[in-house]
């Protein structure tokens, strides 16, 4: 029908279905692409609060999806992950709760395998190298640094390059 100004909401609606075709998005996500097409945010946000009603809008479920992922295929530790959540407009109680979850010897085991991998790139380099390029990939993703620092001695401890004779 020529001339007739489309529903405000279905318009609205529209848009976030195509937005989640793509990919899982938080509601501040949505919110931000509403706000590109500028649709009116009381229309936004009727829209949105129905769309979690339903469950296609989860900001929790978002957040334990993008910290598994996270974890599972870049190494992200708990500050990197929670830096990440709050850059997706993940509100910070959902955040932490989902963190809370992160089992920290778990972490570290993972800070450890990231160290192996990355130590047999650097074979032949000084120690001291070794040691800061290392600490300067943990600290990137995120893990403490005594956790790095315990992790990094113990790595390269074990590595027969540095055993004296």
């Amino acid at each position: 029908m020529e001339g007739v100004e489309p529903n405000a909401h279905d318009f609205a609606r529209q848009i976030v279905l195509r937005q989640l075709t793509h990919a899982p998005k938080t509601r501040a996500q949505l919110e931000q692409a509403l706000a590109k097409r500028d649709c009116d945010p009381s229309v936004a946000a009727t829209v949105l609060d129905r769309l979690e009603e339903v469950g296609l809008v989860d900001d929790e479920a978002y957040a334990g999806m993008l910290v598994r992922s996270q974890q599972a295929g870049r190494g992200l530790a708990r500050r990197a992950l929670a830096q990440n959540l709050r850059q997706k407009g993940v509100a910070d109680d959902v955040a932490e709760s989902v963190l809370d979850e992160i089992d920290p010897a778990a972490e570290e085991e993972q800070a450890r395998e990231l160290v192996e991998r990355r130590l047999r790139r650097l074979h032949g380099l000084d120690v001291i190298v070794q040691k800061r390029r290392l600490a300067g990939m943990l600290a990137r993703k995120g893990y403490p640094s005594e956790v790095s620092m315990r992790v990094i001695r113990e790595a390269l401890a074990a590595t027969p390059e540095h055993h004296r004779d």
